[in-house]
């Protein structure tokens, strides 16, 4: 148990163990799974000598290896690979969404970039409320849930400052796989389990169900006019997206179904380069995404909270452990949801909630019993002011490291797809704060600043990530989709590995559970506590959860580990159908 004790002595960080070391892995007691849970602890990483990419498509990830033997580093890789996953992995790939991107260049280089989709300039605080003031559900379906596409501006500004291949080359072969590729088992899986959705707009049924039927695995299936839009993009750069005949028929299916996009809303859409969120967790130095994106913010609180006890002391996954993750995920969730939101249009207290000196006061009121989270409001006075996601990371020859999660929100976004055009759209619009104190679809409930307002970009809580070892090289990239989830998916693959020198395979196929202050709930992914871990916490007053939807699993994570002798492991989740490729 948490004793009193043991919470006094354990305010000093531990000395860090030096994960990824062999010796020290194997001087480490095994790694053992719940007899419940269906993965592996004694799966193998895949490796590779010089250059690795993981992502959720075979097909993409392939494409991410060839680029990087042609020449090309992890930034010109990821940006192929986007495009890729725009073509065969719909329900989340995008160029009409939004992302994040982390870089780590091997010079020391280091940049976040927020493509996050932003308000269209017509959209107001209350516009999805209905008369009586109740929320209706239009953030999520159809035309008014989109927020301005930002994926195809973040890939051209990475390009101009990082890439190094010519433009067109990294755009191409998206555009060829939309002239026609194998479907294989993932992709039919995804329109089916969606196929309802999708039947709800004429042009979407038409794009993804062709003949009103879900395709065959070892069908070509051909997007004819996707190709033709990649193609403009790959002509124009930006400008064949946010200018010309793909902004006319954007705006023309706006009007078709009365949403915002106009065409001033296209032009005047920029990515934002901001500074990385970067904090220490026991010596290992953490690159994450800065607002608009809550992630990186949210996990420096949570480990610099985490980070006073001495966690590798406490089994894996023992009821220990778990009630100190949940008890600083309460705690940093309720200061994500009470002050985070875009940084332009906010003044985010960043310093002090990424502070070890605040993370310390925050936990001074942790027990070994529950914190009921009605108990556990913000940390900080009020500041002053008036699942369905994919991840890719990149390793490359030169250790260039790049981390870029992306998104449409739910799966297959609005369902609308564009006429003429052949792209999903997103519905992030959900992402607002559409009435503070109301759940969104992930029950995320967040606080007025985080408010609908025009060219405004929407809470995120993606959580791309890089990780360096306390000597300054290369360790760790990661990132998951998973909604609400994504913080302390990424954060339990650090804790993991650097707490409990796992390998990155099974760092990546370890049980995962989940708390976001509201719902007050431990959720945990089925099978993933022994029967006794569950007694015992909840005799600590924790309500527990098992996850039922998606099959009771969490997250989709995509993860390198740089060996400290330069070698590369990677690993794709088993909870998804992607792949790790290296060379």
């Amino acid at each position: 148990m948490l004793g009193l004790a043991l919470l006094l002595a354990a305010c000093t960080p531990a000395e860090p163990p030096q994960a990824g070391l062999d010796e020290t892995a194997q001087s480490r007691p095994p790694i053992v799974f719940p007899d419940t849970w269906r993965f592996s602890a004694d799966d193998a990483p895949v490796t590779a000598e010089r250059a690795m990419v993981v992502s959720t498509d075979i097909y993409a990830s392939e494409l991410g290896a060839r680029i990087m033997q042609e020449g090309g580093n992890a930034v010109d890789a990821a940006i192929a690979v986007s495009f890729a996953l725009a073509v065969v992995k719909p329900n989340a790939g995008n160029i009409g969404g939004g992302g994040f991107m982390v870089v780590r260049m091997a010079d020391g280089t280091t940049a976040a970039l927020d493509y996050r989709e932003k308000a269209p300039l017509e959209a107001t605080r209350d516009m999805f409320l209905d008369d009586r003031g109740e929320l209706t559900g239009k953030s999520m379906l159809g035309h008014l849930a989109v927020g301005v596409p930002g994926s195809v501006m973040g890939l051209w500004e990475a390009h101009r400052r990082f890439g190094t291949l010519p433009w067109a080359d990294l755009v191409e072969p998206a555009a060829e796989l939309a002239d026609g590729f194998e479907v294989h088992e993932g992709f039919r899986r995804d329109i089916a389990n969606k196929e309802s959705d999708l039947r709800l707009y004429e042009t979407t049924a038409a794009t993804f169900l062709p003949g009103g039927r879900i395709v065959d695995i070892g069908e070509t299936f051909a997007q004819p006019e996707l190709a033709a839009t990649l193609r403009r993009i790959r002509d124009r750069g930006a400008d064949g997206f946010y200018r010309g005949e793909t902004a006319d028929l954007i705006v023309a299916e706006m009007e078709r179904g009365q949403g915002l996009i106009s065409h001033r809303d296209l032009e005047a859409y920029t990515a934002a380069w901001r500074d990385p969120i970067e904090f220490t967790y026991r010596g290992f130095t953490v690159l994450s995404m800065p607002p608009s994106s809550s992630g990186g913010t949210t996990m420096a609180e949570m480990a610099n909270m985490v980070e006073t006890y001495d966690l590798a002391e406490m089994p894996w996954h023992s009821t220990q452990m778990i009630h100190l993750l949940a008890e600083s995920w309460r705690r940093s969730y309720a200061d994500r949801n009470a002050y985070l939101a875009d940084s332009d249009f906010i003044d985010v207290p960043l310093e002090r909630l990424t502070a070890k000196a605040y993370a310390v006061a925050r936990a001074a009121d942790i027990t070994d019993r529950a914190t009921p989270s009605a108990d556990v409001g913000p940390g900080l006075e009020p500041p002053r002011e008036g699942d369905h996601t994919t991840h890719l990371s990149i390793v490359d020859a030169s250790g260039n490291a790049v981390a870029v999660t992306t998104t449409l929100n739910l799966s297959f976004g609005s369902k609308v797809t564009v006429a003429g055009a052949g792209f999903l759209l997103n519905n992030e619009m959900d992402d607002f704060t559409a009435k503070p104190g109301t759940p969104n679809f992930f029950g995320l409930v967040q606080g007025e600043d985080n408010g609908v307002e025009p060219g405004k970009r929407m809470l995120s809580a993606m959580t791309p990530t890089i990780v360096s070892r306390p000597d300054g090289t290369l360790f760790f990239v990661t990132g998951s989709p998973g909604g609400g989830r994504i913080i302390t998916t990424v954060f339990q693959t650090i804790v993991n590995v650097v707490d409990y020198g796992m390998n990155v395979a099974q760092a990546v196929n370890a049980p995962r559970v989940h708390h976001q202050h509201l719902p007050d709930q431990i959720m945990y992914e089925r099978g993933a506590l022994t029967p006794t871990v569950l007694a015992e916490l909840e005799a600590r007053g924790h309500v527990m959860v098992e996850r039922v939807e998606d099959g009771g699993l969490s997250g989709n994570v995509q993860a390198i580990m740089v060996m400290p002798d330069g070698t590369l492991q990677a690993a794709s989740d088993p909870r998804g159908r992607g792949a790790a490729i290296g060379w």
